[in-house]
Order: C-alpha cells, then sequence, then structure tokens
C-alpha cells in the first residue's frame, strides 16, 4: 500500500517541478488535490512499479494527466464510462476526478495494476470500479457492458480496439480512443474495419484547447445498432466469395488439383 504524504494545511505535497500548471484549477475546480495525489502517486508507486516510465515524471500533468481529463468535454452527463486496457489508470482516473458526475469502470488484466488502481482508489476515496480482465473476455462483457462511452489510451490499432470497445457499448454508445498526431492517418487505415465491426460517424475530435500545450486527439466512432449498420448486398458477398475461391485453388500447386481416375 503506498502513502501520499500531506502537508499540515491538508493538500498533497509535491516537488516544485511536479506542481500543476494554472490550467489544472480550470479542469478539476476544487478536487484540484484529488489530481496532486495522483500525480505524486504516479510519481512515486506508478514508477517504482513499471507503470510509468521515470522520464515520463517531468511531464506527467501536460502529457499524461490533463491530456486525459480534457475528454470530459466529449461526454454527457452522468454518463457510464468503461476504460478498457486502463494500465496506470489513464485516461480513466484523471477523467474520474474532473467528472465526478461519471460512472467510471477500469478494465485491466495485469494484477500488479489493478492493484495499484484499487489501492489509489480507495486512497482518494474515488467512487470507480475496477474490474480486472480483458475487453474481449464474457465475464468482463457481462460486468461492464451496455456503456454509453469506452475510452482508451495506446491500446490496440484502431480496427482491433474497435472489436473490444463497441460490444461494451449500447446501441449509439461511442468509442473514445485517444490516438495522438496518427489520429487522422490511422482513421484513414482502419476506417472500413470500423465498419465491418459495427461502427459509423467516425471522426477526429480535438479538444483541451487552451488548457494543454497540445490539444488531444481522439478519434470517435458510434455503435450501430444492426439494422442501421451497412450492408453490402448479398449479390456482392456472393461475388466477393467466388473470387477468394478461385484466388485459393489457383495458388495450390498443379498436383494438389489432380483426383484419382475413377
Amino acid at each position: 500500500m503506498f502513502h501520499v504524504e500531506r502537508d499540515l494545511g491538508g493538500t498533497t505535497a509535491l516537488p516544485a517541478e511536479l506542481e500543476p500548471p494554472a490550467s489544472a484549477a480550470a479542469v478539476f475546480g476544487d478536487r484540484l488535490d484529488l489530481a496532486r495525489q495522483y500525480c505524486a502517486a504516479l510519481a512515486t508507486a506508478g514508477v517504482e512499479r513499471g507503470l510509468i516510465g521515470p522520464r515520463e515524471v517531468p511531464r506527467l500533468w501536460d502529457r499524461h494527466i490533463l491530456n486525459c481529463a480534457v475528454i470530459g468535454e466529449l461526454i454527457a452527463e452522468g454518463s457510464a464510462v468503461v476504460d478498457i486496457g486502463s494500465g496506470a489508470g489513464l485516461p480513466g482516473i484523471p477523467l474520474a476526478i474532473a467528472r465526478p458526475d461519471l460512472r467510471i469502470t477500469l478494465v485491466e488484466p495485469l494484477l500488479r495494476r489493478t492493484i495499484f488502481l484499487s489501492e489509489f482508489i480507495e486512497a482518494a476515496g474515488l467512487d470507480v470500479t475496477v474490474v480486472r480482465g480483458r475487453a474481449e473476455q464474457s465475464g468482463v462483457m457481462k460486468e461492464a457492458g451496455g456503456a454509453d462511452v469506452v475510452t482508451s489510451r495506446a491500446v490496440a490499432p484502431l480496427g482491433k480496439l474497435a472489436q473490444w470497445s463497441l460490444p461494451l457499448l449500447r446501441d449509439h454508445g461511442r468509442m473514445l480512443a485517444l490516438k495522438g498526431v496518427s489520429a487522422a492517418e490511422e482513421l484513414e487505415r482502419d476506417g472500413e474495419a470500423l465498419t465491418r465491426a459495427g461502427a459509423g460517424n467516425a471522426m477526429v475530435v480535438e479538444c483541451g484547447a487552451g488548457l494543454v500545450s497540445t490539444p488531444t486527439l481522439i478519434i470517435s466512432a458510434e455503435r450501430l445498432p444492426r439494422a442501421e449498420r451497412a450492408h453490402r448486398p448479398r449479390s456482392e458477398k456472393a461475388t466477393a466469395r467466388r473470387e477468394a475461391r478461385a484466388a485459393k485453388r489457383a495458388d495450390k500447386p498443379a498436383a494438389g488439383r489432380i483426383r484419382k481416375a475413377k
């Protein structure tokens, strides 16, 4: 169990280089001290347990904590949010601190990470649920499914991410994937995979302008009900199957196609 040292005034004591920037007050309001506690936990136990690289410590606020918290701009009040592959709690914990109205579940398969998450949540008094497992597992889907929003950060390529995120959403719920400067390129590359997985209205969204030095780029996509998904006509599908079978036969050696005469 880790402990965050506090000064006599009841605020979290941080080294001068880890003091929050002025914009943090605009994001966290009267819960800024909870964000300071989280920063201290990442800089100490997070590094010691291998959840955060030591080189990331000087940029915890801008690159990690604020970068994640600002996605609250995209989430409606009172939403149920599932953060998959939560790791050290990014983006789920900053989001929970900035938006206490949200019902947040963190999904993480590794035990040492879930222990860190549970310990911090208890120490900070946050109303956040931790589920150990992978997003695609039936038990996780049963416990965390039907969400309004599924978030992720640095978890997987977009096509694979859609296969994990969309089943956890209710119809018309949205997946929000933090992707950075490559967001537009990745959406163009994997747009068809999103469609096949059942997503629609995919777009790149920017948030946090004026609050973080580099605005956060999100790929947002909606889970479409089956009736609204784009489907190829049956004739087109049949043609595609015939072409695939023909190509497969053409790739076989000639000897492999010879049948014994009767």
